[in-house]
């Protein structure tokens, strides 16, 4: 207690006689909605007009679930392509030059030193095991997670079924998908901290196939307090036409929300206190809000412009009242800082800027006041 008076009376002498504060360690922020079980499923490529315009060709997604839930209309991507915003929504980092190209090659982050915010700064994919993640985080905190990715190891030949990633140093032969096999380790951010792949236990664990999730949604005790969604090239909206016949785009995204949604929203942990997100990647601009900003030496996060563009994104839970419409301005390291007040943690990286607010009262519009 005695060392603890002395950093405070320090502190308080430092800014008395100096005008300069002390550094703060950013802190966790009451929640407004006492969720305790979060879902998020991310789909690929495509910005609000197109998504949940009139004519989307994903009309449960622009409509029906938008009835069940909240609308956010102004929820915004952080980068181009790919691979940065998934990387963003676990860990607060902003793009570098490498996962700003969906890492091509799966090479470790160099030179990997700490800059401001906790990002790390470099070029190449897997970051080094300092660099903290949400998983880290929910498991500090004796809380569970859980990645589900669809066809991962469907041709065992191509990938593992647990963990799935290419060799060190390796060309990213995910990228492409077979008519076998079309799931991409670029839409699995977990599988670039090293504090995860280099524990391959936990890895296996943890970063699963999405046939898994059916079974763990039993109970509320088998359910992840966070369960990080991704469906293949095929079902993601990625590809059009798929490279297993079937149509791609918001089809199949569409298709694939019809059957997911309900096995979700029909679970014993989301009846109780779920909250599930759908939204996408990035969109067509390099739009962004909340303040974004790049690295310190990086490249611009959208590439031609400062962030991934519109996407939008529907929100469903018991604490929302259905047909709810938001117009605050969200991104991916607002969802971060949305989980991580859940569940009374600390912000990573940009998901503790002073722009990027949580999720509110807005969205969470069935919570008493």
């Amino acid at each position: 207690m005695k060392f603890r008076a002395a950093i405070a009376i320090t502190a308080f002498l430092l800014l008395a006689t100096t005008g300069i504060a002390l550094p703060r360690r950013a802190r966790a922020e009451p929640a407004v909605a006492p969720v305790r079980h979060v879902f998020v499923v991310v789909l690929e490529n495509e910005p609000f007009g197109i998504t949940f315009g009139p004519k989307s060709l994903a009309p449960y997604l622009a409509h029906t679930l938008p009835a069940q839930g909240a609308l956010l209309k102004q929820y915004y991507a952080i980068g181009h392509n790919s691979l940065d915003n998934y990387i963003a929504l676990i860990s607060g980092q902003a793009p570098n030059p490498d996962t700003q190209h969906d890492c091509h090659r799966y090479v470790p982050l160099k030179p990997g030193n700490r800059g401001p915010h906790g990002q790390a700064l470099g070029t190449g994919c897997v970051y080094p095991k300092w660099v903290k993640t949400l998983p880290d985080q929910l498991e500090a905190a004796h809380l569970t997670w859980r990645g589900y990715f669809q066809d991962m190891g469907k041709d065992p030949s191509r990938e593992a079924m647990t963990c799935a990633h290419v060799p060190l140093g390796a060309k990213d032969w995910t990228e492409l998908a077979t008519g076998s096999d079309e799931y991409a380790a670029k839409h699995d951010p977990f599988v670039y901290f090293a504090s995860i792949v280099d524990n391959r236990p936990r890895c296996d664990a943890h970063v699963v196939n999405l046939d898994r999730m059916r079974m763990d949604l039993r109970s509320i005790a088998t359910t992840a307090n966070y369960n990080f969604i991704v469906p293949d090239l095929c079902d993601d909206g990625h590809d059009a036409p798929c490279a297993n016949g079937q149509p791609g785009g918001l089809v199949s995204a569409n298709a694939w929300l019809r059957k997911w949604v309900p096995i979700i929203t029909g679970s014993p942990a989301f009846k109780k206190d779920g909250l599930l997100l759908i939204t996408f990647d990035e969109g067509a601009s390099g739009n962004a809000c909340c303040g974004e900003r790049g690295q310190p030496g990086g490249p611009r996060p959208g590439r031609f412009g400062p962030g991934g563009g519109r996407i939008g994104a529907v929100a469903l839970s018991p604490f929302i009242v259905p047909g709810t419409v938001s117009e605050h301005r969200y991104n991916h390291y607002a969802f971060l800082r949305t989980v991580e007040d859940f569940f009374g943690m600390t912000h990573l990286g940009y998901a503790s800027g002073k722009a990027v607010h949580p999720f509110g009262r807005d969205v969470f519009t069935a919570v008493p006041r």
